[in-house]
């Protein structure tokens, strides 16, 4: 566990020293507009330059051949990044007709689990590790390797090839920017049990979010795993500040804008995208001890009825030029390390992506007792 944390706090050093060298070359003259991501690659220099010319994969050819082929995708991914995505494949694979279904992706681990024997779906797009790590234990994942499979670091792989990490989202403190100031909001986790939050915190429904498992896990976690009698004592706390549960992120969205509740806890990723993109009065507090670094990533569905056109789909995800505008658009994080960083936008100037000391082995095996206990026990109860 040392040894990954210790390569993760490297990994994010480089990056935060990448960004900050682009972003002082724009100063210089450059004239590069601030917007979106960075890579997670391990290396600032020497890497090609994303130019859209990569040889294409053996699965990409086989999926390029003229038959009408079919396409079913899991995915937890916001509409955003399905809509920015989607065309770009149908324009690269008229032949491949796509049925993508967005659910939370918990509720993805669950449907795949259920349909094991009779798989409905070929592809899992958007996957905590935990939940990704869960199901390739189950045999609930294909074994496949990509054509950049050495390009992704071993920290974000299954090293059977039946997940890849797609890109990293930082877990952060969310707050409305129009009803707090940045000094008047949690500057840390433990800040979030302070009573003057009480009533104030709306957090998205925990168990159908794989996100926000992620973030309870980790805060039971960081309490100590081998005691989880603490962590639980944390989240009653937590809960005794919280106001109520969002069905989904789009009410929770629409709760924080309204200053039904002013506070909540999500992905870095998505709080961007809605202050950018769609102008929410939202912003972020990266809490002063670290985040949950979540490794969101994707796979094959074992058995899946069209193997090549989920080959093809995973290859065309990880195009550099395509990683490059995702960065750029959605704030997404590569976890390619072969994209040149010249490439990237520079919105990560000002953030060090502090990772908070976490075995993410430990938060699999763990996380679904421990989800149970707080759904069963603590949920709702105000702390009693």
């Amino acid at each position: 566990m040392k040894k990954a944390n210790s390569q993760l706090r490297r990994w994010t050093c480089a990056l935060f020293a990448g960004t900050l060298a682009l972003a002082l070359a724009a100063c210089s003259g450059g004239g590069q507009q601030a917007q979106p991501a960075d890579s997670a690659g391990q290396t600032a220099g020497g890497a090609t330059q994303p130019t859209g010319s990569e040889q294409p994969s053996s699965a990409q050819n086989e999926a390029h051949k003229g038959e009408p082929q079919k396409l079913v995708i899991y995915t937890a991914r916001d509409k955003n990044v399905i809509e920015a995505v989607q065309p770009k494949f149908a324009a690269k694979y008229p032949n491949i007709d796509v049925e993508i279904l967005t659910m939370g992706a918990q509720e993805i681990l669950e449907r795949v689990r259920a349909e094991k024997t009779n798989p409905q779906a070929d592809f899992w797009w958007g996957g905590t590790q935990s939940a990704l790590m869960t199901a390739a234990e189950e045999g609930l994942l294909e074994s496949y390797k990509p054509s950049f499979s050495d390009s992704i670091p071993a920290l974000y792989k299954d090293p059977q090839d039946r997940w890849y990490g797609e890109m990293l989202l930082p877990e952060v403190i969310m707050y409305n920017a129009q009803a707090l100031t940045k000094e008047e909001a949690p500057q840390d986790w433990d800040d979030l049990l302070d009573p003057k939050y009480k009533d104030k915190i709306i957090i998205r429904g925990v168990l159908q979010s794989g996100t926000m498992r992620t973030i309870y896990s980790a805060m039971i976690y960081r309490q100590g795993a081998d005691t989880p009698e603490k962590g639980y004592e944390w989240l009653k706390q937590l809960d005794a500040n919280t106001k109520e549960y969002a069905q989904d992120p789009t009410n929770l969205y629409l709760k924080l804008a309204r200053q039904e509740g002013l506070i909540s806890l999500w992905n870095l990723q998505d709080i961007l995208i809605q202050k950018e993109k769609n102008n929410q009065p939202f912003d972020f507090i990266y809490p002063t001890s670290g985040a949950p670094i979540l490794v969101d990533g994707v796979g094959i569905v074992k058995g899946a009825k069209n193997p090549e056109a989920a080959k093809a789909f995973y290859e065309f995800l990880f195009e550099q030029e395509l990683r490059v505008e995702l960065a750029e658009t959605l704030f997404q994080i590569p976890t390619r390390s072969d994209i040149n960083q010249e490439t990237m936008p520079s919105w990560l100037q000002g953030i060090e992506l502090k990772p908070l000391e976490l075995d993410w082995a430990v938060m699999a095996a763990k996380e679904k007792e421990w989800m149970q206990y707080w759904d069963e026990n603590i949920k709702g109860k105000g702390g009693e």
